[in-house]
């Protein structure tokens, strides 16, 4: 019989902290008087993560399972190895370090309870450092005038998804996405909750400000063709200017003569050459950017359920037969990590 409620987490690196996350997760899964699975993620760990993993299954092998990545995909990826093992009718997401309170699950649950077929969170109070708040926040900006996507705290990893959703998710056949972000585009009844943020108190913060950069460049250029209508833009702009340019350089070769041999009509000319190429760039761009959702699986074709929910059609992720990727042992089924 599958579980009511899945709870997905990605570890990596996570040996200082597991102990304290597996003591304050389970007794609030508990408390919600559902039944439930935790689907643990090791991604790459190179500490004795997967060693802490391995006794919290033996000591509750009911309900927990682990899934191991034979190398380290990154966090996203990593969540989605994790949707395909999901079995649950809601799957709550939550990173390993705490700064995410466990506690806060019920409160996601609640408003899944109420309709919600995504639930974002925003932090309340956020304990991070002021660099990490200021990217965010820029970062946050930048999503919002390039993309539809309308999340206001994207950093926050602690959310809600219904199995619809996450069966769409796993629909999809890309390898680089920001997972609450695709989650959305599939959402007929996002809300957004406030939420408790802690400070991390132990082991490091694993993204650093280029692994912030180029996440945010991959929400860019996965939901939005912005980028390549900028090259359209801007190649229309420099094509326009030159030929206003040539212009006047004829015109100004009339009256006064010749000059400089020709120099400036010459600079003229390579710069209309130099903006029509940018336009034909900004045009096949866009033949791509209409091309790849059909590609990744993000076709219109869906069904409703009985709640009025997308239910896409059902088909195996192939990140969960990439066997060069990762080796899942399913503990639910018996087999513990190795």
């Amino acid at each position: 019989m599958s579980p009511q409620l899945s709870a997905v987490i990605p570890v990596y690196n996570e040996q200082e902290g597991l102990p304290l996350l597996f003591e304050r997760l389970y007794p609030a899964l508990d408390a919600l008087g559902r039944s439930y699975e935790v689907v643990f993620v090791d991604d790459g760990s190179t500490d004795g993560s997967v060693a802490q993993l391995r006794r919290q299954f033996e000591r509750r092998p009911d309900v927990t399972r682990v899934v191991l990545l034979a190398r380290n995909a990154g966090q996203h990826l990593a969540i989605l190895a994790a949707f395909a093992q999901t079995r649950g009718a809601y799957v709550i997401t939550l990173d390993a370090d705490l700064q995410n309170p466990p506690e806060e699950i019920a409160r996601i649950v609640a408003a899944m309870d109420a309709g919600a077929d995504y639930v974002g969170t925003i932090r309340r109070s956020r304990q991070d450092v002021l660099w990490r708040r200021a990217a965010s926040r820029l970062m946050n900006r930048l999503r919002e005038g390039t993309t539809s996507i309308r999340i206001t705290d994207q950093g926050c990893m602690l959310r809600g998804y219904h199995r619809s959703v996450v069966d769409a998710v796993n629909h999809c056949t890309e390898v680089s996405t920001y997972v609450p972000a695709l989650a959305y585009t599939f959402a007929r009844h996002p809300v957004e909750i406030e939420v408790a943020h802690a400070e991390r108190m132990l082991g490091q913060s694993k993204y650093s400000l280029y692994r912030l950069i180029r996440l945010n460049f991959d929400l860019m250029t996965g939901f939005s063709t912005a980028p390549l209508q900028f090259f359209s833009l801007a190649g229309t702009v420099i094509a326009v200017i030159s030929l206003l340019l040539v212009a006047y350089l004829a015109i100004r070769r009339l009256i006064v003569g010749p000059e400089a041999e020709g120099l400036f009509t010459l600079f003229g000319v390579a710069f209309f050459l130099i903006g029509v190429a940018l336009i034909g760039l900004g045009v096949v761009g866009e033949y791509v950017g209409r091309i790849w959702p059909g590609r990744a699986g993000r076709g219109r074709r869906s069904e409703p359920d009985a709640g009025g929910r997308l239910c896409p059609p059902r088909r195996r992720s192939p990140l969960s037969q990439d066997a060069a990727l990762r080796r899942c042992r399913d503990c639910a089924r018996g087999h513990g990590p190795r």
